[in-house]
């Protein structure tokens, strides 16, 4: 499966399902269940089943309780460009956390073997 890497706080919020959309520079054609990587750790899951936009960060800041960022990590995010929601359902935070290899280069997707990882979830 694969793993999405995510900085805090965002990646918490996800998989919480306090945040519903990771806001990106790209679009993906990846769908379903992925996990939710942050420091090094797996830290729980969640389905992306769509990416929307773009958007500006205008038309983002309207819509903030979806994506929890605030306009000034927005504005430097985009760089001038416009932006897509990747939109996650389902998320589930992991009891035990667990350390994965983030090769070195790594920003946004990395593979993980599902058989080396069986986990307890948080049920919220």
């Amino acid at each position: 499966m694969r793993g999405l890497i995510v900085k805090e706080p965002y990646a918490s919020m996800i998989v919480k399902g306090d945040k519903k959309w990771e806001i990106r520079r790209r679009k993906t054609n990846i769908r379903g269940k992925v996990y939710i990587i942050s420091n090094g750790e797996i830290i729980g899951s969640a389905e992306l089943v769509d990416v929307i936009g773009p958007f500006s960060v205008e038309d983002l800041m309207e819509l903030k309780e979806m994506h929890k960022a605030d306009e000034k990590f927005l504005r430097e995010y985009a760089r001038g460009e416009r932006l897509f929601a990747w939109v996650f359902e389902n998320p589930k935070e992991f009891e035990e956390k667990r350390k994965v290899k983030v090769p070195r280069g790594a920003q946004v997707w990395i593979r993980v073997d599902d058989s080396l990882f069986m986990v307890k979830c948080i049920t919220y």
